[in-house]
């Protein structure tokens, strides 16, 4: 659980800095910069799902609440990551990971879900 939250937070930072990035750097004009805002957005709502999942991973649901992170954690890279490279090389070769990206996330929300299911109540 302690990894995942440490993982979550600097998911978290990294994600402000890249939305600061879009917001003030690229500017308004830049012809990615929707692309590059989004992938922040996404990365940044992810974390805090990691978070979520992490604080989860305790009993029973640990098992699905680890793999829910882990599939965050993915989603993270491949959909966000591909979105932010994307914007900085123009390659659109990296706009083929965005949609396995989008998956990982859909499935770490789903397996989060199940985790839910359980958790014991008090």
């Amino acid at each position: 659980m302690k990894i995942w939250m440490f993982i979550a937070g600097l998911n978290g930072a990294v994600a402000v800095l890249m939305g600061a990035f879009a917001a003030h750097a690229m500017g308004p004009g830049h012809p990615f910069a929707s692309a590059f805002s989004t992938a922040a957005h996404y990365h940044l709502v992810h974390a805090a799902a990691m978070a979520i999942a992490a604080l989860a991973a305790q009993g029973a649901a640990g098992p699905r609440a680890r793999m829910a992170a882990m599939l965050f954690l993915a989603g993270i890279l491949l959909f966000s990551g591909s979105l932010y490279m994307l914007t900085l090389t123009g390659l659109r070769a990296f706009s083929y990971i965005t949609p396995v990206g989008g998956l990982a996330l859909v499935a770490g929300w789903l397996v989060l879900a199940l985790a839910a299911l359980k958790l014991e109540t008090s």
